[in-house]
């Protein structure tokens, strides 16, 4: 027996035993019970659906692997032997900060897959994939690029070589390395990119700027009213046969007329065929009224962050910390009007990379970003706000130092991950 084989399989026994109370219960893959941010349930991707058994062990198998929890932390031994496909990567991935938390015009996610699937070896965490990374990665023998920038986002009709970011992809096919993108998923995320830039001045009371919303399909609500409960009748019969009725949701409220009041919710999709048959009924048409459902905030999530300090402090020292935070010897200050170095900063504004359309209008302090132009700048300490600018990828890549702790939990130890040394802003001060 194995060093430590005893208590996995004490372990593995109590899994087991639990397999039906879980296959009945259970509204979530067991994956997400481990993720690494807090994500209320109806923000995640991961639906139940049933289990077999021989799925739930496999499931159990990976939880207990990929589990921070000291107590779930499988043997060296043990983990050492278990190969990493690229589906399972991605899962931990989704899992740390779902791609659905992304902003709508962005290009998240897989964007290179290799033909041929190998199990994920090395991993090359980089702010940006450019030429030299590219070098970095093949050296290495990497299987996997994560590049917080997308470095295909714009649609493309073809490959060629006088282009550097089509290079760079022809390159990734050639050499069978992944490339996966998060982005703006990482800013959104409950604990990412945008809570680690504003916890470089210390705790305080946090809210976000702008909320990201529920990304389940969007529903609307009909409301009509029927003479009888055979119009009602007739009317759901109809619905019925109707594509995606099973989603459909209705009650039905007998008003002081004596008629019915039905209330009926249905996806989007279905709205046009829903809508033609209600009408259909010259006399319930007439009161048919049709409102969309508001979908739900995801709470903690959104793009950038507004804090009230805890601490309060003066503008010359807010700069120093934001230099310790991101292991920067320079940033760029512009002092807002009737402030100077000594002023006190208890309210601050903070968006990684270019956050100027996150802030703007925002009363704080002090703003915190990556880059903005000249004239909002001039914008904002006109309102007496003082604004740091870090250039644009230096607020966001010493999250990757984190992310690599975060992801290091819930793989196993025989996944290498490692932090681009190539990788860096393009501008630096001479």
């Amino acid at each position: 027996m194995f060093p430590g084989s005893r208590s996995v399989s004490r372990r593995l026994f109590k899994l087991t035993c639990q397999t039906a109370h879980i296959n009945k219960n259970c509204h979530y893959s067991l994956r997400t019970s481990f993720s690494i941010f807090s994500f209320p349930f109806s923000s995640l991707r991961y639906l139940y659906t049933p289990l077999q058994p021989h799925s739930l062990l496999q499931s159990c198998f990976s939880s207990l692997l990929s589990s921070p929890h000291p107590y779930l932390k499988a043997p060296r031994w043990f983990s050492q032997s278990v190969s990493m496909e690229l589906k399972a990567v991605l899962e931990v991935l989704e899992n740390l900060a779902p791609l659905s938390l992304a902003e709508t015009w962005d290009n998240v996610g897989l964007l290179v897959e290799p033909s041929k699937p190998r199990p994920v070896k090395t991993i090359l965490l980089t702010n940006d994939l450019t030429s030299a990374v590219m070098d970095e990665a093949e050296e290495m023998g990497c299987d996997l690029i994560i590049s917080y920038h997308p470095p295909l986002f714009r649609p493309i009709k073809r490959l060629l070589q006088k282009d550097w970011k089509q290079r760079l992809a022809v390159r990734a096919v050639e050499a069978g390395i992944a490339v996966f993108s998060p982005h703006t998923s990482w800013d959104s995320a409950k604990d990412g990119l945008n809570d680690w830039l504003v916890g470089g001045l210390g705790n305080g009371q946090v809210s976000v700027l702008s909320q990201a919303l529920c990304s389940a399909p969007q529903r609307h609500r009909l409301e009509f009213t029927a003479g009888s409960t055979e119009e009602v009748n007739h009317i759901l019969k109809l619905l019925k046969e109707t594509e995606n009725s099973d989603a459909f949701q209705y009650t039905m409220l007998r008003n002081e007329d004596g008629g019915q009041q039905v209330i009926l919710t249905c996806p989007s999709s279905a709205l046009t065929p829903v809508v033609q048959i209600v009408l259909g009924n010259a006399s319930v048409s007439q009161s048919l009224c049709i409102t969309q459902i508001q979908q739900p905030p995801v709470l903690g999530c959104g793009q950038g962050r507004h804090t009230v300090l805890d601490e309060p402090l003066s503008l010359a020292v807010a700069v120093q910390k934001m230099k310790t935070h991101l292991g920067l010897p320079h940033l760029r200050l512009a002092i807002g009007e009737q402030r100077t170095l000594d002023s006190v900063v208890t309210t601050v504004a903070v968006c990684a990379g270019s956050g100027a359309s996150v802030l703007q209008g925002v009363k704080a302090d002090l703003y915190i970003t990556g880059e903005m132009s000249h004239h909002e700048v001039l914008d904002a300490v006109a309102k007496g706000t003082s604004v740091i600018l870090s250039d644009h990828s230096n607020s966001e890549r010493g999250f990757l130092t984190v992310f690599k702790e975060r992801l290091t939990a819930c793989l196993p130890e025989n996944v290498t991950i490692v932090i681009s040394q190539k990788d860096r802003d393009p501008l630096e001060v001479v």
